[in-house]
């Protein structure tokens, strides 16, 4: 995180009262939300918890919704509100540790953290474990990020993928590790010589293609904080590392590939509004599984 974030985020340990709820108030994680929660069903939860942009009373900003049960006090700390522990002071939803918050003025890319009070006094600082896009390492801070509004473009390939036969269709997977698989020439603008997501994807589909590969299987693609882990010291499940770009642009990548008809799998993050990947593919998977034995 910025310099600025980790000083200016101080508070005191003094006990202070959540905001009360508002007569008539409605959270935006509803009963049936806490329920599906509580019974580790709700499988659409990513559209829940994180930050969200919205709108609210009139006002343009965005939720925060977060999953801490042993806290005392949870707040939303970020470049919105001076990373201040006082400004955004978060409601308890409910009795499972469900806190949100809504905050005016957030737009996307503003970066953010929560801030945790423990009931020993302890202060600490956490990234959104279901933020959609974090800042880049050696930063930890998460990003408001909006992930809605993609145009998809892989229509034909949708539709090819209901003919794939798992016994007899071809199946030839390429595993690759973006950040090493090729590499720009060092430059002050880009030390790291990454490809950017759209540069990677135009040049991993050529060479899939001409190499007669079927599918691509990708590394790496979750956030992580150390490069030499190539990606298996996960920070962040919902957050394609902002190494490469944004998750706009890894969603770019994976139509590209779907439009030179590779079916992606993305190892480590799974997440199908970047994947594309549905319900039914379970049984896919396990039947591959078994051919494979």
């Amino acid at each position: 995180m910025k310099e600025t974030a980790k000083t200016t985020a101080r508070t005191t340990a003094k006990t202070r009262k959540a905001p009360k709820k508002p007569a008539g108030y409605q959270p935006r994680f509803s009963e049936l939300d806490q329920y599906l929660f509580g019974q580790a069903t709700h499988y659409d939860i990513f559209r829940k918890m994180g930050a969200h942009l919205d709108k609210k009373d009139g006002k343009v900003g965005a939720w925060f919704t977060v999953w801490a049960p042993h806290a005392a006090e949870v707040s939303v700390i970020g470049e919105f509100n001076g990373w201040d522990a006082h400004a955004n002071v978060m409601r308890k939803v409910g009795e499972d540790g469900v806190y949100e918050v809504f905050v005016p003025g957030v737009t996307e890319g503003m970066m953010y953290k929560y801030y945790i009070r423990t009931p020993d006094g302890r202060e600490l600082y956490k990234a959104d474990p279901y933020a959609f896009a974090s800042e880049k390492r050696p930063g930890t801070a998460s990003k408001v990020a909006e992930i809605e509004g993609y145009r998809w473009g892989d229509s034909e390939w949708l539709t090819n993928r209901k003919k794939f036969d798992v016994q007899k269709s071809a199946l030839s997977i390429y595993e690759v590790h973006p950040g090493s698989w090729m590499k720009h020439p060092w430059s002050e603008s880009n030390p790291d010589g990454f490809y950017n997501y759209v540069q990677f994807a135009h040049s991993l589909a050529d060479y899939v293609k001409k190499m007669g590969y079927t599918h691509v299987e990708l590394m790496g693609i979750a956030e992580h904080p150390f490069d030499g882990s190539w990606g298996y010291q996960v920070t962040g499940y919902y957050a394609p590392t902002s190494r490469y770009g944004t998750p706009k642009e890894f969603k770019y990548l994976v139509d590209y590939l779907h439009k030179t008809e590779s079916f992606t799998f993305i190892i480590v993050s799974c997440l199908k509004l970047y994947c594309r990947l549905p319900e039914q593919l379970e049984p896919f998977l396990n039947q591959l599984r078994r051919l494979l034995k």
